[in-house]
């Protein structure tokens, strides 16, 4: 398929996406809008950035549509015939807003039901009679035990983000809400890496599904410029500082592995005179969506982050990203660079590097050999960055100290 035009798609989501200048499929939605079309489950596995919300949401719109313009309209209160799962509540009204733009022409009711939101207002949202519901797993479940909603005449159940939900303990939750649905469900589930309980949801639930693995799933991708500095003695400060000193378009992430680290790098920050937001768990709602909303205006540079932030976040003017801890798990990586370099843009991904994140590194290697820079010192007494393709002065003796 060369165009959306190419998958039949009805007049009125065909004029939105017309509006909004896309014309041409991403690999993703080339491959899925047609299953799903064809009523087929599938399990889209794709790059962040690569637009997997636009593969299940126009397939869907489509068809709760079409079934409207054939005389067959929802008419029962609190009765969705479609549910997006999505892991959190800025994750819900990240993929609201997508809803909200194809819905201006094609008329139809999409309701949140997230997590972090009263469970009253939850509840005054669904009132009345609606096509789409966008949840979280646990509120949904809240919702279904205290009969607040029907599910009777679901269609379509969709997983969004599924890893970042499956690494939150939401499995029980997701079976409990595929069992209360009717079982001629169509189902779509997406994501951007296979953790070990995703997996477990695709040999259960989707078993019979197919399968749609992008060529780039599990990589960044090649938009991306990638930039490995040594950490010298364990002091991450002095080259993180020369790092900010260097201009560039749009904001910048920095990330963390704990939240006690981004805190104490935050205060830092604000004691050096730069303004920064914070992004972590453990921090009240309102205080991080506030946080989230200044850093995606551009009221702020700097957005200091745990992995939290990593995934599923479509801040679309992210210049850079800077890992000041880099993480053990090649998963949090891919989805912490693809915060940047969304959408065909190009994007920056700077890594603070000691000899423990040496794995780490061999397996970037594997996929796209970056350079790595250290710092040497001339007879003359001046520094110079080196780079090599490889990590072989960090194999063997360690020749710096980790923090």
């Amino acid at each position: 398929m060369n165009t959306f035009a190419d998958f039949g798609l009805i007049p009125s989501l065909l004029k939105t996406l017309k509006e909004k200048r896309l014309s041409k499929p991403t690999e993703i939605q080339a491959n899925v809008i047609p299953l799903i079309m064809g009523g087929q489950s599938v399990v889209g596995v794709s790059e962040t950035g690569s637009g997997k919300t636009l593969a299940y949401a126009l397939p869907l719109l489509n068809h709760l549509k079409s079934l409207e313009d054939v005389g067959d309209a929802v008419k029962v209160e609190n009765s969705p015939r479609a549910i997006v799962m999505v892991p959190t509540r800025e994750l819900g009204e990240q993929v609201s807003k997508v809803f909200k733009t194809l819905t201006h022409d094609t008329r139809l009711r999409v309701r949140p039901a997230l997590g972090g939101m009263t469970l009253a207002q939850a509840k005054k949202n669904t009132s009345g009679a609606f096509e789409v519901l966008l949840a979280t797993p646990g509120r949904l479940v809240q919702m279904i035990e205290g009969g607040m909603i029907n599910l009777s005449d679901v269609r379509f159940l969709v997983f969004d983000e599924a890893d970042q939900m499956m690494d939150q303990g939401f499995l029980p939750d997701s079976n409990f809400v595929v069992e209360s649905c009717p079982e001629d469900l169509q189902m779509a589930l997406f994501s951007a890496t296979v953790s070990t309980t995703v997996q477990q949801l695709i040999n259960g639930l989707f078993a019979n599904a197919e399968v749609v693995r992008s060529k780039n799933s599990g990589k960044v991708v090649s938009s991306l410029t990638t930039k490995n500095m040594i950490v010298e003695n364990g002091e991450r400060w002095p080259l993180f500082e020369k790092i900010l000193s260097q201009r560039t378009e749009g904001g910048t992430m920095v990330f963390t592995n704990t939240r006690e680290q981004c805190d104490k790098l935050a205060q830092l920050l604000v004691d050096k005179g730069y303004a920064c937001a914070v992004y972590r768990g453990e921090m009240d709602h309102s205080e991080r969506r506030a946080n989230l909303k200044k850093f995606r205006e551009g009221k702020v540079d700097l957005l200091v982050a745990t992995d939290l932030a990593g995934r599923g976040l479509d801040l679309e003017h992210v210049g850079r990203v800077i890992n000041y801890h880099l993480p053990k798990e090649m998963a949090n990586y891919i989805h912490r660079a693809g915060r940047t370099a969304r959408a065909g843009r190009k994007g920056l991904v700077i890594n603070l590097v000691t000899e423990r994140d040496r794995n780490l590194i061999s397996k970037l290697e594997g996929n796209k050999p970056p350079s790595l820079e250290k710092k040497t010192t001339t007879p003359d007494g001046k520094q110079r960055v080196a780079s090599t393709k490889r990590f072989k002065h960090l194999r063997g003796k360690p020749k710096v100290k980790a923090k």
